[in-house]
Parts: structure tokens; sequence; C-alpha cells
């Protein structure tokens, strides 16, 4: 029997996590950057230097200036790099996992990166735990009262993160401190948490719930703000389901949603609004969680037909005669491998993606 993949993230167009039924976290770099970041990891451990978080202080979180990454130099591309022609070569990372983490005692739910290369999971054993890349070894356990579906760094403070689960509980977490900060308790018959994020660079804290409902909460004070029902006007689908992803778009204040009624919907946090909805993947029953490329120009989602899914974010729509503005059925599935429907897709479409796959020929589902 295969063990699925159930998370996979990517950070910084560098680093590859993935997380599944093997309890295990394993981390893969590109290759490019590896002998980089496989030195400056025995430095680490030789001086038992401790990697430090990057943060503001929540009161600061009005600032609109994001944190700098730590400095990662220019990949080296070599001759060799250029001439290799297999697949193995061609292969963008490093074919055997960077890091490889065991502690988990059931299959890994959620993963989260930090600017500075910290690493969060979290789990059906009802816990979260911390790592880094240049260290072996688990350095803190966060315990739950039931499974955690959903975990974030917060965008500004990497010493705070974000958790949600099946207790209906959402918590604020001080990592320092290793206790809970601040939490709220989803209302409605169904408190099931399914999905959770910060969108607004940290103001808000989002919940997505089993029975379809986006909610929304300060961050500050984690009071509740606002909500949205994700759910089609009419039809089988005018009945909520359960949300399964939730994504900021890149310099927007918009926000993505992934739902178990196969579609994908963009709203405008600023009136609530939908954007736009989009269709073509297959999602009944999934933990699919649709994403942006870096830039926001595209959305990408995996789906239960093994392919995975590419759309404009928006379109040129004067080019379609017939086109709703707040549709968009214009996709491209590529055909992906037999669990992908289970993996959080975030490939780098701006470098990787888009050399060898145009969108002048986009499909229409009808």
């Amino acid at each position: 029997m295969d063990l699925k993949v159930l998370s996979l993230r990517t950070f910084d167009e560098i680093f590859q996590a993935s997380g599944g039924q093997d309890n295990v976290l394993k981390v893969w770099v590109l290759k490019e950057y590896y002998q980089y970041f496989d030195e400056m990891r025995v430095k680490l451990n030789e001086g038992r230097i401790s990697p430090a978080p990057s943060h503001d202080s929540l009161s600061s979180m009005s600032s609109s200036e994001p944190l700098p990454p730590m400095h990662v130099p220019p990949p080296e591309v070599t001759s060799d790099d250029q001439d290799t022609e297999s697949a193995e070569d061609n292969a963008p990372f490093v074919s055997s996992p960077f890091c490889t983490y065991r502690g988990h005692t059931a299959a890994l739910l959620d993963i989260s990166w930090s600017k500075n290369y910290f690493i969060l999971t979290s789990s059906m054993d009802k816990t979260c735990r911390l790592w880094h890349t240049s260290r072996r070894e688990c350095l803190c356990c966060f315990q739950h009262a039931d499974f955690v579906t959903a975990i974030c760094f917060h965008p500004k403070d990497d010493r705070y993160f974000l958790s949600g689960s099946l207790d209906g509980k959402l918590r604020l977490w001080n990592i320092p401190d290793k206790k809970v900060a601040l939490w709220n308790e989803v209302t409605g018959s169904t408190k099931l948490i399914t999905a959770a994020n910060f969108c607004q660079n940290g103001k808000y804290a989002v919940v997505g719930t089993y029975d379809g409902r986006c909610i929304f909460y300060t961050t500050e004070l984690l009071k509740y703000f606002t909500s949205i029902n994700v759910r089609s006007t009419r039809g089988k689908n005018s009945r909520g389901r359960k949300i399964s992803g939730i994504e900021s778009m890149p310099g927007e204040d918009k926000v993505l949603v992934t739902s178990n009624d196969s579609r994908v919907r963009l709203y405008d946090l600023r009136d609530l609004t939908l954007t736009c909805k989009y269709k073509g993947c297959m999602n009944n029953s999934s933990q699919i969680k649709a994403s942006f490329s870096p830039s926001g120009k595209y959305v990408i989602c995996g789906s239960e037909d093994q392919f995975f899914y590419i759309w404009k974010t928006s379109h040129d729509f004067y080019k379609f005669s017939s086109a709703r503005k707040d549709r968009s059925d214009y996709w491209e599935g590529i055909k992906g491998l037999a669990y992908m429907y289970f993996m959080y897709l975030y490939l780098i479409l701006d470098t990787f993606m888009l050399k060898k796959h145009s969108f002048g020929h986009l499909e229409e589902v009808h």
C-alpha cells in the first residue's frame, strides 16, 4: 500500500517540505543551493548557534513593510548543469532529502515555513512540532485536544503561529513562551476547523470550517470580525461544503478559498464580494489547497482526477465574447502522479512551468 503525501509546501523557491501518512517530514532543496545550505548547517551545528527568529512586535502590525528574508546568494550555473539531458539530472531538486525529521506518531496534515527556515508541522497525533533546517531534532512540541488540521506562521513575527483544530478552537501560540497567547472558538452547529491562515499581512486570522464558512478574526485580540458563506447561490453547491484551503493573494487584499464542491473562489476582502470562481478541477472530499504563483498571475490546484489545473488569475475578457468576469472556465490541465490530488501544489510557475507550457490554448469547460 502506498503511503500518501498529504501536505507539500515550497519556500523561497529553494526548499520544498513534504509530509503525509508515513508520519515523516522531508525537506528537499534545489540542486544549485544544496552545497550552500549544507555548509551553513555544518557551521551552525559546530558552533551550536541557535537560529534566530525574525519578528516585528505585534503592536506594529499596521506597518506595510515586509521583513527582509535571510540572505541567500544567487545559484551558480555550471556547464554540466547546462549540458545535462537525463530526466533525473534535469530534475530541479536533489533526489534525496536534505533533512528527514521523525517525531510525529500519526499522519502529517499541514506544514508551514517561516522566513528564517523554521518549519511547523501539524498532525493527527494532536500535536504541532517546530523544526529548523540546521537542526536534526524537534525544537518544541505543542499539544492540542484533537487533530491539528491547519497551521501558519505569523507573516511578520515568526515567534507566533496560528493553529486550527477539529476541537473548534483557533489558537495563537507564543513560541518562546511555549503557550497559547490568544484563542477563540468557532460558533455554530458544526465547529470543525479544516483550514486556517493569516491575511492582509497578518492583520486578520481566518479559518475555514467543515460546513463551508470562512470566519475572520482580528489577530491583535483574536476577536470575531466577519464571515463569508462559501457556496453557490443555487443548485447542488448551494449548501456549504468543507473548506480545504485558504491563501492570500500576493500584493492584493484578496483571498483564495478552495472547497469540496470542486470550486476555487477569489474574494475581495475590501467588500467581501466574489471576484472570480475557478472551475475545472475535481475536489469532492480531499484536503486539496489551491495556491498562487509567486507573482499572483496564476492559480494552481491539484485534483482528484490525477491532474493539476492552472488558471490565469484574471483574463482579458474582451477576447471572449460570452465570458463572465466573475467566472473562469478557461484552464490548462496537466497529468500528474497517481497521488497528485493529495498534494498541496505550489509550483514555481514563473520560472519552471511557464517555460514549457504556454497559455495560448486554454480549454473551456462545458
